[in-house]
């Protein structure tokens, strides 16, 4: 069986010259982007950038505080424990969190440390550069430690702090 052939010359049963050349004149004007597309493509851009930049300080702020928060209630909840268990008591607020690094003169015999491993034999400081607070006796946990980052602000005794209690 045969079929008869399709062709598209002009006057054979396709498209007129006419209707070809609107369809070939809207493929090139179509081809690019108009001015005002490109103006509202880059202004979309530009609100999307400056979302993520604004936020990126709220949302790295929040995960310093929660690293913070960890390390001061449970981090070094442990090696204070340890500490007390040989000791028979938490370090001083005089000898502070130092005291989980080396042993002191009056305390060689029952000190079984270091209870705290760091590297460089330093003590951490919170997300801030700055060193944690301790005290014992505690004043917001009586009977017990407090110990505290000084928060964003660096100046303990402030709404920030962020402590074991």
């Amino acid at each position: 069986m045969k079929y008869p052939m399709l062709s598209l010359a002009p006057g054979a049963g396709g498209l007129s010259d006419k209707a070809q050349g609107g369809r070939a004149r809207r493929k090139k004007r179509g081809a690019g982007f108009t001015l005002l597309e490109i103006l509202v493509v880059l202004a979309i851009i530009g609100l999307l950038v400056g979302l993520v930049v604004s936020n990126t300080d709220k949302i790295f702020g929040q995960s310093q505080e929660a690293i913070t928060r960890i390390f001061v209630r449970d981090s070094l909840k442990t090696p204070l424990v340890r500490y007390r268990i040989d000791l028979g008591d938490y370090p001083t607020t005089s000898e502070g969190l130092g005291a989980l690094l080396v042993s002191t003169a009056n305390n060689s015999d029952r000190w079984r440390g270091p209870y705290l491993d760091v590297s460089g034999g330093k003590l951490p400081v919170d997300p801030w550069g700055q060193p944690y607070e301790y005290r014992y006796p505690g004043v917001k946990n009586t009977g017990s430690y407090d110990l505290f980052s000084k928060g964003p602000d660096k100046a303990a005794e402030t709404a920030d702090d962020i402590g074991n209690w």
